[in-house]
């Protein structure tokens, strides 16, 4: 399965999991996604965007420089799997509100996205990243939940590889 994965990462929580999901997935090409371009893309059996929340539910830097370019983008008939990292105790009312963003953006682009993931086990309050009952993507707490990273990541590669075939 090719892969190419795109992530906005400042602090490096985001990189942490997007280097992860890399070795995990095998065959993926890594892009930081302030030096990616939206507008011809390479091929891939899936293509992966990530980022991280910052304050009250606000797109990654880099990612809310690329949005309207991703939104932009044809993605119709590509596959797209999301992750993001948020804090959950700091942020509970915005928890990972940015892969609800870039849900909307792919969606808006004609993506059809997998790898949904149950809200179960993380405590918030609210989430722009919950869409009938499920998490959009992948979302890991690199600030409260860093022992689960590697279970989580280890699950969801093999979901998405499966959903995919």
């Amino acid at each position: 399965m090719k892969t190419v994965l795109v992530y906005g990462s400042t602090l490096g929580n985001c990189k942490i999991g997007a280097d992860l999901i890399a070795k995990t997935l095998g065959d993926t090409e890594l892009h930081e996604v302030s030096r990616f371009t939206f507008g011809k893309l390479p091929e891939a059996d899936l293509f992966i965007f990530g980022g991280s929340t910052w304050g009250s539910g606000d797109l990654q830097d880099d990612w809310d420089l690329k949005i309207e370019s991703l939104r932009s983008a044809n993605l119709t008939g590509k596959k797209v799997a999301l992750f993001g990292t948020g804090d959950q105790v700091g942020y509970s009312d915005t928890f990972c509100d940015a892969v609800g963003e870039l849900y909307d953006a792919v969606t808006a682009a004609g993506a059809e996205v997998v790898g949904t993931w149950s809200t179960d086990d993380y405590q918030f309050t609210d989430s722009k990243a919950v869409r009938n009952g499920r998490f959009v993507g992948l979302i890991l707490d690199e600030d409260n939940q860093y022992d689960l990273t590697n279970v989580r990541i280890a699950k969801w590669c093999s979901q998405i590889s499966k959903e995919i075939e």
